[in-house]
């Protein structure tokens, strides 16, 4: 199975994939939100260093545990541990959390495509009035939309690695970017739009409290992909003469790039249409922006570029996020597709057949649990309210078990792999890695206070999430 494992073609080619994967709804819409409601440019730098000093390390780790195993997180664990049942058993959590995160996401994809089509059509208005969005998620054509996102999913996945991801993240990624410096561009000529510029980027540094510095870390960590098994799985794609340092580091440049960029969007957008508004205002969901908020912003733009003007800038915006809600699916959904090609021995296209069956069905469920049904509307209970089937998929798989995968990486690679054999394999690519301040920091990171961090937001995020509790009383 080693010998004939597909791999990228180009260090280009896994960069863009692997910020593919990073670069999603949260980069795009959630951090420029959690940035203005925690101290606008305090919490960017407080961002970019926990990226830079906490998250990349174990960045670093996954790519390096993926090549050197040319497997998935069940492989990779289960090769390097000598076949332990307990890191077994943590590799298959490695690939059921985003199998389980892929459920969500394709919801929120499906909701993208559905704006697209009805921007495109001409009712932006009823997107952006009180109801539009309640009859939106309620109504029985977005199991069409679904069946369209499923398959151009497939369409991607089912090329392989340089056929399909690779070249997709090579057309995708791009356009991305551009879409994003036209949106940029376009938002900074509008009235007061400077003001949000100001409120984003210079830092308040008296709203600096350990929430906040809890909220930076939280949305560093997610927003790389970390804990997912994409890294592991992507760099089990990447030839020997790659240097896994140097092409993690390109990985959140690029990241951060973006997130910074979306935030030169999205809040000067929110000041020109409310030069009055207060950050803390704003809704703590990104989904809540992108679905409610924005479709309110885009109409208001009619005013001065009419409706069609208006319309056509909503669609540009939505496509713009569908694209990157694509690249991360794409990339989330590789993972048990990898699992069940390696492990179990499948056919990449009969992987992607049960995966997109059983996936499909819970994202069905998903999507009922608005109102549709009442049993998955009101599926359980926790945290002194009602969650519906939706809500306990997001807060299980993606706000609680990401940061305990990243724990679980940290103690395998530092404790049971050895720094040793990390060292050993970084090197390879990389002559002067052995001795450099990048692998005494590696190391050291990764045996001690980097693991200590992760697991702590574990523990916040579970008695937060679950008890309604929040360590620091806030």
């Amino acid at each position: 199975m080693t010998a004939s494992r597909e791999h990228f073609s180009s260090r280009l080619g896994f960069i863009l994939a692997a910020a593919g994967s990073a670069v999603g709804i949260g980069n795009l819409v959630g951090f420029p939100v959690n940035a203005a409601k925690n101290g606008g440019g305090a919490f960017l730098l407080m961002y970019a260093l926990f990226v830079f000093f906490i998250c990349l390390p174990v960045m670093i780790a996954e790519m390096a545990v993926g090549r050197k195993t040319q497997k998935e997180p069940v492989g990779a664990y289960k090769d390097l541990s000598g076949g332990s049942k307990f890191w077994g058993a943590a590799g298959f959590l490695g690939v059921l959390t985003p199998f389980m995160i892929a459920v969500f996401y394709m919801v929120l994809t499906v909701w993208l495509f559905g704006y697209i089509a009805l921007t495109v059509s001409g009712q932006l208005d009823f997107l952006a009035s009180s109801e539009g969005f309640g009859m939106f998620i309620n109504s029985p054509y977005l199991f069409v939309a679904m069946a369209v996102v499923a398959g151009i999913i497939n369409y991607i996945l089912v090329a392989g690695v340089k056929d399909g991801i690779e070249r997709a993240a090579k057309v995708l990624m791009p356009a991305l970017l551009v879409m994003l410096i036209i949106m940029v561009v376009f938002v900074l000529s509008l009235d007061n739009a400077f003001a949000g510029v100001k409120f984003f980027i210079i830092p308040d540094f008296s709203k600096i409290t350990p929430s906040v510095i809890n909220g930076a870390l939280s949305q560093a960590f997610f927003s790389l992909s970390l804990g997912m098994g994409i890294l592991i799985t992507y760099g089990s794609y990447i030839n020997r003469k790659t240097d896994i340092t140097n092409s993690a580091k390109l990985v959140a440049i690029t990241d951060t790039g973006v997130a910074f960029t979306a935030g030169l969007m999205i809040l000067p957008a929110v000041f020109s249409f409310n030069p009055e508004v207060n950050p803390q205002e704003l809704s703590d969901s990104s989904v809540s922006l992108i679905f409610t908020f924005l479709p309110k912003i885009f109409l208001a733009l009619q005013t001065s570029i009419g409706y069609l003007g208006a319309s056509v800038v909503a669609t540009f915006f939505f496509t713009l996020v569908f694209f990157a809600a694509i690249t991360s699916l794409v990339s989330i959904l590789e993972v048990p597709v990898s699992y069940l090609v390696t492990e179990k021995c499948h056919s990449r296209k009969k992987a992607l057949t049960v995966l997109l069956m059983t996936a499909g069905v819970l994202a069905v469920f998903a999507t009922l649990s608005f109102g549709m049904v009442a049993f998955f509307t009101e599926f359980t209970s926790y945290a002194g309210g009602n969650r519906s089937f939706f809500d306990v998929v997001y807060d299980i798989f993606y706000d609680t078990i990401l940061p305990l995968n990243g724990f679980l990486l940290c103690v395998f690679v530092s404790y049971r792999w050895k720094k040793q054999q990390l060292t050993k394999e970084l090197s390879v690519g990389n002559d002067n890695y052995a001795g450099s301040w990048v692998e005494k920091y590696v190391n050291f990171s990764l045996g001690t206070f980097v693991p200590v961090i992760v697991f702590f937001i574990f523990i916040n995020t579970v008695i937060t999430k679950f008890w309604g509790i929040n360590l620091f009383g806030v």
